[in-house]
C-alpha cells in the first residue's frame, strides 16, 4: 500500500514486534506501519484505552495486533508485556522500545527533582528495562532479534532547559550501544533512532510551554523549514527492524532534516 507516496512492502512479515508508547503519536504510526509491512503487532501503553484504538485501527486495515497494558518502569509489566506477546504470536522477533515522557523544562540549577525521577524511570529505565526482557527472549529462542530504541537529537547535540530529558536520551544511546556490543555473537541487533521534532501533541506542548509557535520554531530545528510527520520518523525503524537491515547493529540513525549535521 501507499501512504506519502512510499509504498510499504511486507519487510516484517510474520514478525512478532512490540511496540511500546504505541497509543499515540511517533508509536501509534510506527504500529501502523508495521502491521501494513506484515508485521504481528503487540501495542503496549500505559494508556489502554489509546492502546486499543490503535489496534482497531490496525485490524480495520486487515492487520495483526494486540494491546497490552504496561508501565515500562516496572518489571513486572515489562515480563508481561513480552511474555503476552510470546503467548499471543508464539514467539517474540523485534522490539521498538518507544515510550517516553514528556522533556523537561528548567535550567540545570532548577530543575524538578520529582520530575528527574519520573522521567528517567520511564525513558531511561523503561528502555532498559525493556532491552532486558526482550533480550531474554531472544537468547531463549536462540535464532536473534532486532531491537530499535528510541533517543533523540537530544542524546546527540544537547539542548537548554532539558537537563532530565537530555541525560536520559543520552542514556539510550549509552545502552543501545552496550546491548549491541554484548548480544551481536547471538545475532541480537539494537540500534536506535534519534528524532528530530516531530509534529505530535507532545512537541505542542512543549512548544506552547516554551511560549512559542512551529511556525517560529521549525526554521530552527530542520533544514527543511518544517516538522516530521510520525510516520516519516517511523520509517527509519521499520528498515532497521527488517532483515534489510541484517549487517546493521549499534548505530544511531539522526531522523531529524539535518539539525544534527549542521
Amino acid at each position: 500500500m501507499r501512504t506519502n507516496n512510499v509504498t510499504t512492502f511486507p519487510v516484517l512479515s510474520d514478525k512478532s514486534v512490540i511496540v511500546t508508547g504505541g497509543a499515540s503519536g511517533l508509536g501509534r504510526e510506527a504500529s501502523i506501519l508495521f502491521a501494513e509491512a506484515g508485521a504481528k503487532v503487540i501495542v503496549a501503553d500505559y494508556n489502554l484505552d489509546g492502546a486499543e484504538e490503535t489496534v482497531a485501527t490496525i485490524k480495520q486495515a486487515g492487520g495483526k495486533a494486540i494491546a497490552v497494558r504496561t508501565d515500562v518502569s516496572d518489571s513486572e509489566s515489562v515480563q508481561n508485556m513480552v511474555a503476552t506477546a510470546v503467548e499471543t504470536y508464539g514467539r517474540l522477533d523485534g522490539a521498538f522500545n518507544n515510550a517516553a515522557a514528556a522533556p523537561d523544562n528548567a535550567l540545570t540549577s532548577e530543575f524538578d527533582e520529582d520530575y528527574w525521577d519520573k522521567l528517567m524511570k520511564v525513558d531511561l529505565k523503561g528502555v532498559a528495562l525493556c532491552m532486558k526482557y526482550e533480550i531474554k527472549q531472544f537468547l531463549a529462542q536462540g535464532d536473534g532479534g532486532a531491537i530499535v530504541n528510541t533517543a533523540s537529537v537530544s542524546g546527540i547535540r544537547p539542548q537548554p532547559f532539558n537537563p532530565a530529558y537530555v541525560s536520559a536520551k543520552h542514556g539510550v544511546i549509552g545502552l543501545t550501544k552496550v546491548a549491541a556490543v554484548e548480544n551481536g555473537p547471538h545475532n541480537i541487533r539494537v540500534n536506535a533512532i534519534a528524532p528530530g521534532a516531530i509534529d505530535t501533541p507532545m512537541l505542542h506542548d512543549a512548544l506552547e510551554a516554551l511560549g512559542t509557535s512551529g511556525e517560529e520554531y521549525a526554521p530552527m530545528i530542520s533544514l527543511l523549514n518544517r516538522f516530521g510527520s510520525p510516520r516519516e520518523i517511523a520509517q527509519p525503524a521499520l528498515w532497521l527492524l527488517s532483515d534489510a537491515a541484517s549487517y546493521v547493529t549499534s548505530t544511531v540513525i539522526a531522523v531529524d532534516a539535518g539539525y544534527t549535521g549542521r
